[in-house]
């Protein structure tokens, strides 16, 4: 009897201590399995640049190094659906960092060096603050830009550890920083990839040796449960028109159903035009033509009107294309051309003669049409031929914010007094209290040029 209870004793001590050690997956209790086990780099490789990574008191501590490219810390395994979570702690503005999220990895690239690319959860000690946000790594770069999320730009602590919950589950991909919702991508790009630590390449001597440290870093495979955002979080969907459940929740609707033409006449008709407008695999696109101002199949226009609203849309136009979502459309002006309103400009910078046209810029791409100037960057603007996202905000104050690709480029508030000196500079001048009625229709410009359009979504503003 003695013997029994001893070989009993010794069969549940072992089953312990085989599912506290996690056996060969470091599998614990409650689904979690570390990817870290505090004491070696086991199962991760170093891959591009000459960075290094080394452990201290149970930490991953990442050096940078002048003049070499970024650095990364790849798991040896991949991953598809996941929930991932990491304490990232950074000590200075020049440590850029990331987790690659189903990260990609080329080795012929770069002459046989390799190179690092796809999803990246970005860690952004800069004033700039985009920690969180989702960076497309050497392809299509920012899908996420905090100023998408203002609220989550000041979820990361410099010089403290930050935790990092990221989910990776079918087509989305979520991320928290310190429990703050940041972002929420819908993207299918990629299903699989490894999970990768960065510490980010530097050309300045000064800043070498600074550190990036990585702690605490665990993952679940199985048995997901995803948390749900509960905020009123703008979410990025490069799906074809469809909204997520927490879009419909905070108020979202498709203003294009992929469809058909339901919600659009032509302007100043009751019917949407008979030709030239073409619908096809879910893209709603206007032929091109001469080049001329709606002379040819006209503009169209929302049935309905709206006031405080936020509008997002996805645009593609073709080389030296000219066109424009405008706003605050009445009808009521009784002019020839095309319908008058507040206009977010689309167009090919480079080529149309436009965007040289106006004053300092104020007909550029995203700029508010012959009156205000988007202040944007070459890098965040995506080439004709490739969609870009555009965003236009009015809020029941009135203040007015254009975004392109998820970056704020201006702001202006309608009936303002700066407002009103920009409406008389401009060719607006001749409409009294231009842009500045209650209400009005959302426009889509034909222009005589190629241009498409997909998502395009409104939210009601109260």
């Amino acid at each position: 009897m003695k013997k029994l209870k001893t070989m009993a004793l010794l069969i549940v001590t072992s089953v312990f201590l085989f599912s506290c050690n996690g056996s060969e997956s470091n599998q614990t209790s409650d689904n979690w399995r570390d990817l870290f086990d505090g004491e070696t780099l086991d199962g991760w490789k170093s891959v591009m640049g000459d960075a290094t990574f080394e452990i201290k008191d149970g930490v991953i501590v990442g050096t940078a190094v002048a003049n070499t490219p970024n650095t990364f810390l790849i798991t040896e395994e991949i991953f598809g659906d996941y929930i991932l979570e990491v304490d990232i702690m950074i000590n200075h503005e020049s440590s850029n960092s990331g987790i690659m999220t189903r990260g990609q990895f080329d080795p012929s690239a770069r002459n046989g060096e390799g190179l690092v690319y796809g999803y990246q959860i970005e860690s952004d000690p800069t004033e700039r603050a985009w920690s969180g946000g989702l960076y497309d790594e050497a392809r299509r770069g920012w899908l996420y830009p905090l100023d998408l999320n203002p609220n989550a730009k000041t979820a990361f602590k410099m010089g403290e550890w930050n935790t990092y919950r990221i989910e990776a589950i079918g087509n989305e991909i979520k991320s928290w920083i310190n429990g703050q919702e940041v972002a929420y991508v819908v993207d299918d790009m990629d299903s699989k990839g490894f999970i990768g630590l960065q510490v980010h390449a530097i050309y300045d001597e000064a800043h070498a040796g600074e550190k990036t440290s990585f702690r605490n870093i665990r993952i679940q495979t199985e048995n997901l449960e995803p948390k749900a955002f509960k905020g009123d979080v703008f979410v990025v969907n490069t799906g074809l028109n469809e909204l997520t459940e927490l879009e419909k929740q905070n108020g979202w609707k498709l203003l294009f159903d992929g469809q058909s033409s339901d919600g659009w006449v032509g302007a100043y008709k009751n019917t949407f035009p008979e030709e030239g407008w073409n619908i096809k695999d879910g893209i709603l696109t206007i032929e091109g033509t001469d080049g001329s101002e709606s002379t040819n199949f006209g503009d169209i226009v929302t049935t309905d009107s709206f006031s405080a609203f936020d509008l997002a849309f996805d645009f593609k136009i073709t080389e030296g294309a000219n066109s424009g979502v405008k706003y605050f459309v009445t009808l009521s002006e009784g002019n020839t051309g095309s319908a008058i309103g507040l206009e977010y400009q689309i167009l090919d910078d480079e080529r149309h003669p436009d965007a040289k046209m106006g004053k300092d810029g104020n007909r550029t791409l995203a700029s508010l049409y012959d009156l205000k100037t988007a202040n944007k960057q070459p890098r965040f603007v995506r080439k004709p031929g490739e969609w870009n996202q555009g965003r236009v905000v009015v809020h029941p104050d009135n203040k007015v914010e254009h975004f392109i690709n998820g970056v704020k480029v201006l702001e202006y508030v309608r009936g303002s007094e700066e407002f009103r000196q920009l409406v008389k500079n401009s060719k607006y001048h001749v409409w009294e209290n231009f842009g500045e009625a209650v209400e009005g229709k959302i426009l889509l410009q034909d222009h005589g040029n190629e241009v498409s359009f997909k998502n395009i979504k409104i939210k009601t503003l109260k």
